[in-house]
């Protein structure tokens, strides 16, 4: 991606003026192109369409560290967010759910970032400072089934105020959720009460949702392990159970194990995994470990009609933007080939991938993820004092009788065959793919 600002907006605007500072520190061609303001006042349908632009644009900076850890650019984003909405800066009451649906409300300004509401909600639970860094807050649509589509992890440059009530639509939530992937760093968690409570809360839903696969006779020792209040067993035994701890996406395509197959990804454990179902064929898994992909890239295109009959597939709408993840995986040794995704979420991919990249670095490099947030000395909104206990959540229902078991794939993948894509397309930039630190390790004891 070739990526500049326009010269109408460096020229007006304070949103302008930064975008003018951040041109000049990091080039026409690294930094996404801005939306440009006008400067007469927006219509309804104006305001919307450039919401729609700002949500594409922060899209396309959340894959780039370089700008996401930049508070110039941070400060910019956050200015051209409240005036694309023309919201003023007051205190409101906010809504987080908690995992098991449990509602948080909070007082924050709305010009609050992210990091300072997933403070407000810590403070209303009295979630201890040094825990804070172990949790984030994700934008989610509820479904009508009750159950959450995840659409983004809410970066430290977004209002989640300004993001959620900019949709205007009920159906879009803020959720607080854990937001490492190594089951180890639970230990640190679990130490505190109320860490304790939200982990428990957060695996209950997720294996009443199926994320999490369970045996019958797991269910009856969870079940057995709940009746007993036994918290902390109980999540023992839950991390043995595959997909702990992961997140799921909806419903979408993928070229593996053929093309146009339809799959439902997760992530977790260093690894994406894929279920499948091939024709006359039972539910099937395969894992792609992150530290066996060279590489990734997230593009986008506008799918063709076929003769104007064809209907869109899982993850296409008829004319829209369609999101493709691709990775280089290390199928065995010396072969590599990619393998692609198509799906809404798939910039969300990108970057699950790229944070179990960063958390299985700074494990090799004998590091932790236990940080405190920076906190602001000035202007700073007085907290409320009160506080609200997690709620136990009930007891297990009974197993779904129609889930099936799933046959895991070979470990290795080497006997199936996958369609490549080749190299990077000669329109992709460098900056379109990212590169894995952590695949640089990797030797044949691995494979």
């Amino acid at each position: 991606m070739h990526f500049s600002i326009p010269e109408t907006e460096s020229r007006s605007g304070d949103s302008g003026g930064s975008a003018y500072v951040l041109r000049k520190e990091y080039g026409a061609n690294v930094l996404p192109a801005f939306p440009p303001k006008k400067l007469f006042s927006l219509t309804p349908a104006e305001v919307e369409q450039r919401r729609e632009q700002l949500e594409k644009y922060m899209q396309a900076v959340r894959q780039d560290p370089l700008l996401g850890s930049s508070e110039t650019f941070n400060s910019f984003l956050r200015r051209a967010q409240q005036e694309t909405q023309q919201v003023p800066t007051e205190e409101v009451s906010l809504e987080v759910l908690l995992s098991n649906g449990q509602k948080v409300l909070v007082n924050v300004l709305t010009s609050d970032q992210t990091e300072d509401v997933l403070e407000a909600v810590a403070a209303k639970l009295d979630l201890p400072d040094d825990l804070i860094g172990y949790f984030s807050l994700f934008l989610v649509r509820e479904k009508e089934d009750g159950a959450f589509s995840f659409v983004r992890k809410l970066q430290e440059f977004e209002l989640p105020y300004v993001s959620v009530t900019s949709l205007r639509s009920q159906e879009y939530k803020i959720v607080l959720r854990k937001s490492y992937w190594d089951s180890a760093y639970d230990d640190d968690v679990m130490e505190n009460r109320v860490g304790l409570n939200l982990l428990y809360a957060q695996t209950v839903s997720d294996i009443e949702r199926g994320w999490i696969l369970v045996t019958k006779e797991q269910h009856r020792q969870l079940k057995s392990l709940q009746e007993k209040v036994s918290k902390k067993e109980f999540l023992r035994l839950a991390q043995t159970l595959r997909h702990y701890g992961y997140l799921r996406f909806d419903a979408c395509v993928a070229d593996f194990p053929e093309k146009d197959c339809p799959v439902v990804v997760s992530a977790g454990n260093s690894e994406l995994s894929l279920q499948l179902r091939l024709p006359g064929q039972q539910l099937r898994e395969g894992s792609f470990r992150v530290t066996r992909m060279r590489c990734w890239r997230v593009t986008s295109s506008v799918p063709l009609p076929s003769g104007g009959t064809s209907s869109p597939g899982p993850g296409r709408g008829r004319g829209e933007v369609r999101l493709e993840l691709a990775f280089e995986y290390l199928m065995s040794k010396d072969r590599l080939q990619w393998v692609t995704i198509t799906s809404p979420q798939a910039i969300m991919m990108s970057i699950c991938l790229q944070s179990m990249v960063d958390e299985l670095m700074v494990k090799k490099s004998g590091g932790s993820i236990r940080k405190m947030l920076r906190r602001r000395v000035a202007g700073t909104l007085r907290r409320s004092d009160s506080q609200q206990a997690v709620k136990s959540p009930p007891l297990l229902e009974s197993p779904d009788a129609s889930r099936e078991s799933i046959v895991k794939l070979s470990s290795k993948l080497s006997a199936v065959s996958l369609r490549g894509i080749g190299s990077p397309s000669t329109d992709a930039s460098a900056s379109d793919v990212h590169g894995n630190f952590a695949f640089e390790g990797i030797g044949d004891e691995d494979l």
